[in-house]
């Protein structure tokens, strides 16, 4: 268990560390992390609970996630530590020319070139057949309850749907669109907070992934309707493709820093990047949290880590530069030595070469469930397949149209992934899942969290809601609107351009449980940047 004063909170006005026995579950959506716990109290455990709250999610949080999107899970089960990848991959009819004949140098946000094959659905089933307690059709009631009978739109949601509906309305004006607007803005508009939205769509798709345990949406009749879509429009998804996706169970990856290990899931996803920084800022001393050595080291370590994730990792079948290179112990001191006193305008390392939910779970059984779904960028690419509810999702966009690039676009291939689930041990054993959404703010996140934890004992309320910093690019930070003013300033003489954003969601959305190994006590924390709810028993 983390040290830490469970009654000290710097933070009056957002709300306190949460604590429980028997189970919890910690997300961005409140009626979510309820849906979660029925489960738990029904007698499912914590891989259940998580289905289920991401199930729920689907519809509860459409901006940021849906059904056609992918998923990423780390799962502790009798003193282990399991990893599922369900993160799909371009259809095997793409390719760099085929795309540059539709008139683009590169891969657009939205429409059907973005869409890759969605792995959500199959990775509800994974986890639940591995390691779930309950019927599978059990862990969809509330979801479909929820998008059936509707829900009433709480205030961070409708502020993101708005967003969207504004961009889609000026941005999204060909046919395949029109659904998208049919299904998430019926009225016009983006329902407005405490309205109630609905979808039969929704729910009708939920049953049928539900009763054949997700058969109907890659081999039935779900795919069927997908396909027809996409070659109504052009789109290169098939139901072949959609028939040949499996999920991977992986080995995660790695890092000790000061004691604790720290856990990510491999490349195709960045994770890597937030064990690369934490690698080399582990020899280095740090006073206080805020403190402008401390800030201004975060972001030189997180800038070479990004620089190198950026030119090295994507699907590990075209990485020439391993996991374990990245992660020694030499490489990090090589780019340890490039941190110095003023800020930098990273680049790529010399090693030798060979729109997302978050959710964390724990029951009393001590299982645990780190895990992490998404469309990418909001609601996805804008394609909602006609009569099913389905957003896909516009994970293609990062995608390189650059035969040299590692992350170029080929057949059937994985592209480098920004969402990423993060699990802490320590001596063998569990402390606890914990996450940041938000695209390349996630790695930056896991890193911040991580050191407001190990390095300066902050709970985990605490830990997700002190100010935050995003690195954008070059020498450009992002700070919130309460980050300490004099490091700023600081900041600014050692030639970092710092911005201050008033857009809570440039800042990412966490989630924390950490168990105490003596008592079995749950303790979790949920992020104040959104409508996010821990639930315990």
């Amino acid at each position: 268990m983390v040290e830490f004063d469970p009654l000290y909170n710097p933070y009056p006005a957002q709300q306190l560390t949460k604590y429980a026995r028997k189970g919890m579950v910690a997300t961005s959506q409140p009626l979510a992390a309820q849906a979660g716990l029925e489960i738990l109290k029904k007698g499912g455990n914590a891989i259940d609970a998580a289905i289920a709250t991401a199930i729920s999610l689907t519809v509860l949080e459409p901006t940021s996630n849906g059904i056609g999107g992918d998923a990423f899970a780390l799962v502790w089960v009798k003193d282990k530590l399991h990893g599922l990848n369900a993160s799909g991959p371009s259809p095997e009819g793409i390719s760099i020319e085929a795309v540059k004949d539709q008139g683009v140098s590169d891969i657009p946000d939205y429409g059907w070139l973005p869409v890759t094959v969605p792995g959500a659905p199959k990775a509800w089933v994974a986890l639940s057949e591995r390691f779930g307690k309950l019927p599978f059709e059990d862990l969809f009631e509330s979801a479909i309850k929820y998008v059936e009978e509707g829900y009433a739109v709480s205030p961070i949601l409708s502020k993101y749907w708005k967003r969207s509906f504004d961009q889609f309305s000026e941005k999204l004006k060909g046919e395949e669109f029109q659904p998208w607007f049919d299904t998430f803005a019926a009225a016009g508009r983006a329902p407005q907070p405490g309205e109630v939205w609905q979808s039969s769509d929704h729910a009708n798709t939920l049953r049928l992934i539900a009763e054949s345990k997700a058969d109907a949406f890659y081999k039935g009749e779900l795919a069927d309707k997908i396909e027809g879509f996409a070659k109504e429009h052009g789109g290169f998804l098939r139901k072949s493709d959609l028939e040949k996706f499996e999920v991977e169970w992986v080995d995660p990856i790695r890092v000790n820093y000061r004691g604790y290990d720290v856990w990510e899931i491999p490349p195709n996803g960045q994770g890597i990047n937030t064990l690369m920084a934490l690698n080399m800022l582990k020899e280095f001393s740090f006073a206080a949290k805020d403190d402008v050595d401390t800030v201004h080291k975060q972001i030189e370590a997180m800038k070479l880590a990004f620089s190198d994730g950026f030119a090295f990792v994507s699907d590990p079948e075209d990485m020439d530069v391993t996991v374990d290179t990245l992660l020694s112990e030499a490489y990090a001191a090589q780019r340890r030595s490039e941190i110095g006193d003023e800020a930098s305008t990273p680049k790529p390392g010399t090693p030798q070469k060979g729109g997302t939910v978050y959710l964390s779970t724990a029951d009393e059984e001590g299982n645990m469930v780190s895990f992490i779904q998404s469309n990418y960028k909001g609601f996805g690419s804008g394609i909602v397949v006609p009569g099913t509810g389905i957003a896909l999702h516009n994970r293609g966009k990062d995608f390189k149209l650059d035969e040299d690039h590692v992350n170029c676009l080929r057949p059937g291939k994985k592209s480098y992934h920004t969402i990423i689930p993060g699990f802490l041990t320590k001596n063998g054993k569990a402390v606890g899942p914990f996450g940041v959404m938000g695209g390349f703010m996630q790695p930056q996140g896991h890193l911040q969290v991580m050191m407001n934890t190990i390095d300066f004992r902050l709970n985990p309320q605490q830990a997700l809601s002190a100010p935050r910093w995003l690195w954008t690019g070059g020498k450009t930070i992002k700070v919130e609107p309460n980050f300490p003013d004099h490091i700023t300033q600081a900041l600014s003489r050692k030639g970092h351009h710092i911005v201050k954003s008033i857009d809570e969601v440039d800042f990412g959305r966490g989630q924390i449980i950490w168990r105490d190994e003596q008592t079995g006590v749950l303790s979790g924390g949920t992020e104040p940047r959104t409508d996010g709810q821990v639930a315990g028993w």
